[in-house]
């Protein structure tokens, strides 16, 4: 079974609602601040369905908030996080583009790396077999992420990718009957 991770950048009801209990839920939003009490409503709204809740570039108001884990993205190098004192079942997890970056998620304690792109054929595109060849690099647990699609989700099974992370991949995904 596949973990699965939804990238969010609001708060849509209708859209958590789509998702089985196995998929997480990760808030990014680069565009603007923060604000706290939609984070509560969302995660008191996931805590509801039973979906784990992270916050993307915010440790310590991950913490402070008691969320399931944070989410450190490629660019955030920072290890300061190390010294603080996290719930056992807190995670986190983090993006990397290549194994420079790999090694700092590494020292950053991260569960999950989220290699990019898989698929989507951006700055950042790796394809199948190079994100194959990054993924031996690390002992770590890997998820695809970038330009999935249910056709080419099997292409990713053939690879050690623990689970896949997305954004578009959920929102297309019409509930079951």
């Amino acid at each position: 079974m596949f973990y699965k991770f939804y990238f969010i950048d609001k708060f849509k009801k209708n859209n958590i609602d789509l998702l089985d209990k196995n998929t997480r839920i990760i808030y990014r939003n680069y565009k603007k601040k923060i604000n706290i009490e939609d984070i509560i409503l969302l995660r008191d709204y996931c805590r509801k369905k039973g979906l784990r809740f992270f916050l993307s570039n915010n440790i310590k108001l991950s913490i402070k908030l008691d969320l399931d884990g944070a989410y450190i993205p490629s660019f955030n190098t920072n290890t300061n996080h190390l010294s603080y004192n996290l719930k056992q079942k807190f995670e986190l997890i983090g993006s990397a583009h290549n194994l420079k970056e790999i090694r700092i998620k590494e020292k950053q304690n991260v569960k999950f790396i989220f290699i990019s792109s898989v698929f989507k054929k951006n700055k950042n595109y790796l394809g199948i077999n190079k994100f194959r060849i990054i993924e031996s690099f690390t002992k770590k647990k890997v998820i695809g992420l970038g330009g999935l699609s249910k056709e080419n989700l099997k292409l990713l099974e053939l690879t050690k990718a623990k689970g896949f992370a997305g954004i578009t991949f959920f929102q297309t995904k019409k509930k079951a009957p």
